[in-house]
């Protein structure tokens, strides 16, 4: 290699290495000024929480809540729901203020139309999921506003709580957190969330009236009113046709379930998987 070919090489590369160097200063400048400053308290929140960013909260996720309390000191800190007494716990010492855990509540299926139950009423041959099947005629159940069985509940489930009982979907209350993202995946909304502490529940969604609920499920509330008639407190109500217990009323007296004909009112003991 003769010299000015070798000049012309060591030029081209210290042009190259010059050029790097330029772009390195300026990414570090640029980083310097455009910096977005971090906040220390929010990173802390945010440690706090469990990460399962289910919106129960009434946030965009758990960066959102984290955000907006160390900005709001009045906003409560009690609104995590999955992260319970722990998140409440560290929350506290964080924030240097007393935080009770909020109330545990876990997800129920207010069906039971199980393949004893009830049948289909055509052979679904679609889409694999509850929001697909329901948009063919309400799905291939013969009730239009049960489960659905197709497991849309179970793949958002952050805690593999859901699985498929003869055709319904079952939540195990161990594993339920509360977080209430199978109750936003139900087309049908027949998942809702109630207290841990409930000790009675109606496993009816159907909403039709009593001669036509009782061809499609076995098991489905008539409307007949006797839970609504007897509850001295108030607590159940016949509303679309089935009924609906406001557990902020209901003493846990279990008078109702020995009332319904249809036996669709239960007793449940969720503290068990506390």
């Amino acid at each position: 290699m003769n010299d000015s070919l070798l000049t012309a090489v060591l030029v081209a590369v210290g042009v190259l290495v010059a050029i790097g160097l330029l772009c390195a200063l300026i990414l570090v400048i640029a980083a310097k000024f455009f910096a977005v400053k971090v906040d220390e308290k929010e990173l802390k929140i945010r440690a706090c929480f469990p990460g399962a960013n289910c919106g129960a909260c009434g946030f965009t996720g758990c960066d959102g809540y984290a955000k907006a309390l160390a900005g709001d000191p009045t906003l409560p800190a009690n609104l995590c729901v999955p992260g319970g007494e722990s998140t409440a716990k560290q929350l506290g010492e964080v924030l240097g203020v007393s935080v009770d855990a909020a109330a545990r509540q876990v997800a129920y299926v207010h069906c039971n139309g199980t393949c004893a139950n009830t049948e289909e009423k055509y052979d679904y041959k679609g889409i694999p999921t509850c929001a697909g099947a329901k948009l063919f005629y309400g799905g291939d159940g013969a009730c239009t506003t049960g489960c659905l069985g197709y497991g849309d509940c179970a793949k958002v489930c952050p805690s593999a709580a859901i699985f498929n009982n003869n055709g319904v979907a079952c939540v195990d209350p161990a594993k339920c957190t509360g977080c209430g993202l199978c109750a936003k995946a139900c087309p049908n909304l027949v998942i809702r969330l109630i207290p841990a502490d409930a000790g009675t529940v109606v496993t009816c969604n159907n909403k039709e009236k009593g001669a036509i609920a009782t061809k499609q499920c076995r098991n489905s509330c008539i409307g007949c009113k006797k839970c609504e008639l007897h509850c001295h407190n108030g607590a159940i109500k016949v509303v679309e046709n089935y009924a609906h217990i406001d557990y902020t009323k209901c003493d846990g007296c279990h008078e109702c379930e020995g009332l319904c004909p249809r036996h669709t009112i239960k007793h449940v003991d969720f503290k068990q998987a506390q």
